[in-house]
């Protein structure tokens, strides 16, 4: 088990869509406990394959930091089959740094996706654990939760960000340690 560096916006495999998993091994198990660690070590509730570089369809929730591993889910190609009514809730992301805004989702969704025991898993969920599941199944598809937002939010957070990094030096592939 390894913590693995975490992409950060605006690194462009944070829009890549995500391939389905088609077998489900030793290696998926390994990125899933290394995803696990790094999600643990950067101190968040949710992880993206594709934000630590893997464009496989895998995530990773633990909601309740207070309880770690209670309530962990290792989803496999996670998909939301059903979703209704609206709610609003503050969001941030692992990939979004120093930012957090005020985003609209589904109230209440049914995910279906696979285990590592590679049987199948449905979860019905709503408040944190929907907005959680839906916020990470996003990352598959090339979302950000900055997609989300208004144009103006968004390209605020932009500028901030381009005159934070033209302070501080970065390496070019728009990644740093989730440490």
């Amino acid at each position: 088990m390894a913590i693995v560096p975490i992409y950060k916006y605006p690194s462009k495999v944070l829009k890549k869509t995500a391939g389905k998993v088609e077998n489900i091994n030793g290696s998926t198990a390994g990125m899933l406990n290394d995803m696990v660690d790094t999600m643990y070590a950067a101190n968040g509730i949710g992880l993206a394959a594709p934000q630590v570089g893997m464009l496989e369809r895998a995530i990773v929730i633990d909601y309740d930091p207070e309880n770690r591993g209670k309530n962990l889910f290792k989803i496999i190609n996670p998909a939301v089959v059903e979703a209704e009514g609206e709610a609003t809730r503050e969001e941030g992301c692992l990939s979004v740094v120093n930012y957090s805004a005020e985003v609209t989702r589904a109230a209440k969704v049914l995910v279906r996706g696979w285990g590592i025991d590679q049987k199948e898993v449905e979860i019905e969920a709503d408040d944190l654990l929907a907005v959680c599941l839906q916020h990470e199944i996003d990352h598959l598809d090339g979302t950000l939760f900055l997609d989300h937002i208004s144009r103006l939010k968004r390209e605020l957070y932009r500028k901030r960000l381009k005159k934070q990094s033209a302070q501080a030096p970065s390496d070019d592939r728009g990644k740093v340690p989730a440490i």
